[in-house]
C-alpha cells in the first residue's frame, strides 16, 4: 500500500511535469510569420518549377527517341499538376485544419470551426 506522503509526492511530481510539458510545447505553425506577397512568391516558384521539370523531362525524352511534341506537352501537363499539388500543400501548411485565410470554417471538422476566438 501507499502511503499519504508519497501520494502526494507523486501528485507535486505530476504536476511540475505538466508545466514543464507545457513550457516545452513547440508553437503551432502558422501563417503568421509570412507576409502575403512571401506565399504568393513562393507559390509562383513552385508552380514554374513544376512546368520547368515537366519540360526538361518532356523535352529529353522527345529528342532521344525523335518524336516531338509528345512527351513533352505530356510531361508539361503533369508539370503543371506537380506545381498545382505542391502549391495546395504549401497552402495547407500555412493554414492548418479546414479554415480559409479570412478565419472562416470550411465546415466538415468535428470542432466549432474557431481559432484564436475569431469568427
Amino acid at each position: 500500500m501507499v502511503d499519504e506522503d508519497t501520494r502526494a509526492r507523486m501528485r507535486a511530481l505530476e504536476e511540475k511535469l505538466a508545466r514543464r510539458k507545457r513550457a516545452d510545447a513547440p508553437t503551432p505553425k502558422t501563417g503568421q510569420g509570412y507576409s502575403g506577397a512571401e506565399l504568393a512568391w513562393r507559390m509562383v516558384i513552385e508552380l514554374v518549377s513544376g512546368l520547368g521539370i515537366g519540360f526538361g523531362i518532356g523535352y529529353g525524352i522527345d529528342s532521344l527517341m525523335g518524336t516531338m511534341p509528345i512527351f513533352l506537352v505530356l510531361f508539361v501537363f503533369l508539370g503543371f499538376a506537380a506545381g498545382i499539388k505542391v502549391m495546395m500543400n504549401t497552402a495547407k501548411s500555412v493554414y492548418p485544419g479546414d479554415e480559409t485565410p479570412d478565419g472562416k470554417s470550411g465546415g466538415t471538422s468535428a470542432g466549432d470551426g474557431k481559432r484564436d476566438g475569431h469568427g
